[in-house]
């Protein structure tokens, strides 16, 4: 009986205490040398196989099909249908677990995620997946620590300004509060004077311009440290009776956190940066708010929010700071006469972790933008950059002319990508038809774009054209057996291998049909309402696309936490749960561009 079974590698980690000694009770080791056939098609198998050493080939005829290494299990799916589809050889040396069909039936029986990570599709292998990870939601909330909320800067004043004078800080500067420092005392103190104390001053009956603040501040402060957790400084403000408290790190006063903040945060955390960017005066503030935003994701993630929600909220949130970072720069009537859009992953809205920026501008016919248009447009691409967002290395960027026209040369622009097609204007075209408005006014970008779907027409030989971009990158289907085939210790390019054909196989599709959806969960559920996508691929596009996001950004917030920017997925790295749904996912893009090649008739190419 093996004592060194791991159950933390999946499927066994859903298991319960008495499920694990089952599987204890009912397991041996097996050795297999290099060329020995495991599983012929056919038979009925006895056993569920983990390999602990070695690797495992599942071959159909010549094919290979898939590859099993260390930790991944083989042939759940057989144990259940009773025969053996594939053919599963030892490519070298292996030694693996054997677990007795009885016990594995037994496993099934009683624990059902068990027997849908076992040998169900991808769809239902999420779906078993979400059930699990719900346990934990808002565990994270409760942890979050003061640091990650609003800690407001506090402007100070001294005692003895006056309570007008201080009410017009108050107007001015959209606060609520100030600290006072009263340096005529011994010792001298810091107190805090609030809009709540106005009421107080003008009951005084001193006249308020000759009223001091330090008459009527309060000297007992209360504080918390940024490393405190919030529901502890929540209890500090119920035990004190106060409503703010200020924010003491090395004996040095940061900042106030408010009740107000603090509960926000605890219910709605977007609803915080939503107010920092409304309220945002300057590019430094913003800066901030995108911080938090970044913040905020891998809080939800941490939370067990669905990657589809937190794109959807993303979305907003980046579109509200790069309308307000658009309006700080630029001049009113630039803003009032001109459409601000986002495109790519950005327009569809998929992004989650920040990546390069991909926005243009668009004006009115007959409107004359400023002089200074290039300088305002390049100020706009720096903020961003330094907010986070690193520059597109194709420059697709308002500070590139390119991307920035009238709504007349735009549309000539669109007209040249359709009627003299190269590589690089399909490409173009691909990004802008996702294009999302997010300043100014929309009908400016609609127009345009209208001018996509008028050219169209039928042109099946542009359409292939178009759709011919699912293989960019030719490494994708080189990934594919790399990753089949393990051994391969490069970093696996998501994007490339399976997100952008998915994506762009999509977005042909929806080109094709004239449907006028921007993100790609849209247009799928678009086609497949429409009965051009049938609704089992549709659900597993939907499933694959939620996947990838979901992999990109766990993969990902761990670089961040490592100090490191996000790259490629390193193999190794992924535990075999995510290696077997990843292997599905791009199992479902591999299908879906076999049904291009045919609906495009991509091979005459």
């Amino acid at each position: 009986m093996p004592s060194a079974f791991n159950f933390n590698s999946s499927p066994f980690d859903c298991l319960t205490s008495d499920e694990r000694q089952l599987v204890r009770d009912n397991i041996d080791i097996a050795y297999f040398r290099e060329g020995d056939v495991i599983l012929e098609p056919g038979v009925a198998p006895t056993h569920l196989f983990v390999v602990i050493k070695g690797v495992v080939r599942q071959m159909d005829g010549d094919e290979l099909v898939v590859t099993y290494g260390p930790e991944d299990s083989f042939d759940g799916r057989a144990l259940v249908s009773g025969k053996v589809s594939g053919r599963f050889v030892a490519a070298e040396e292996v030694l693996a677990y054997e677990l007795k069909r009885e016990a594995v039936n037994e496993l099934i029986s009683s624990n059902a995620t068990f027997g849908a990570l076992l040998f169900a599709d991808l769809s239902n292998k999420l779906s078993a997946l979400s059930q699990r990870g719900s346990q934990h939601e808002m565990q994270s909330i409760t942890l979050a620590r003061v640091q990650q909320a609003t800690v407001r800067p506090v402007r100070e004043v001294d005692a003895t300004l006056d309570i007008v004078s201080v009410a017009r800080l108050f107007q001015t500067q959209r606060i609520n509060h100030v600290l006072v420092r009263d340096a005529a005392s011994d010792p001298p103190r810091l107190g805090l004077f609030s809009t709540t104390g106005l009421q107080a001053a003008i009951l005084h009956g001193t006249p308020l311009d000759r009223l001091t603040v330090g008459e009527l501040a309060t000297y007992q402060l209360v504080s918390v440290r940024p490393e405190d957790y919030l529901f502890d400084a929540l209890a500090t403000m119920i035990r004190h009776r106060v409503r703010r408290v200020v924010v003491v790190q090395e004996q040095r006063i940061s900042g106030t956190l408010d009740q107000l903040d603090l509960l926000g945060f605890l219910s709605n955390h977007s609803y915080l940066i939503t107010r920092q960017i409304q309220d945002a005066e300057d590019l430094s503030t913003l800066k901030e708010a995108a911080q938090q935003i970044t913040d905020l994701i891998a809080l939800l993630h941490r939370g067990g929010t669905q990657v589809r929600m937190i794109a959807r909220l993303v979305q907003e949130l980046n579109a509200q700071l790069f309308e307000r970072t658009w309006q700080l720069v630029a001049p009113h009537a630039l803003v009032a006469n001109s459409c601000l859009f986002v495109m790519g992953s950005e327009g569809r809205g998929e992004q989650l972790l920040k990546t390069d920026q991909d926005n243009g501008l668009v004006w009115r016919d007959g409107y004359e933008p400023p002089a200074n248009l290039a300088e305002i447009c390049q100020r706009f691409s720096d903020a961003l950059t330094d907010f986070g967002y690193p520059e597109c290395p194709g420059r697709i960027m308002i500070s590139n002319p390119e991307w920035r026209q009238s709504a007349g040369d735009f549309g000539q622009t669109v007209r040249r990508w359709l009627l003299m097609p190269s590589a690089e204007s399909l490409m173009a075209l691909a990004i802008f038809i996702d294009a999302h408005a997010v300043c100014g006014d929309a009908n400016l970008l609609e127009g345009v774009r209208d001018e996509v779907f008028n050219l169209l027409m039928d042109n099946d030989a542009l359409m292939a054209r178009f759709a011919g971009s699912i293989n960019a990158f030719d490494m994708a289907s080189g990934w594919w057996n790399r990753l089949l085939s393990l051994g391969d210790d490069n970093l696996l390019d998501l994007k490339k291998a399976g997100t952008f054909p998915l994506v762009h196989g999509v977005r042909s599709l929806a080109l094709a049909h004239r449907i006028n959806a921007t993100s790609t969960v849209a247009r799928i559920e678009a086609l497949a309402v429409a009965e051009r996508l049938p609704a089992d691929l549709a659900g597993e596009l939907l499933d694959s696309l939620h996947f990838f996001m979901g992999l990109k950004l766990k993969v990902g917030l761990a670089a961040l936490a490592r100090g490191e920017k996000p790259g490629g997925i390193a193999m190794d790295q992924l535990s075999s749960l995510d290696r077997d749904l990843l292997k599905d996912a791009l199992g479902v893009v591999k299908r879906f561009k076999n049904m291009l090649y045919q609906r495009f008739r991509l091979d005459m190419l």
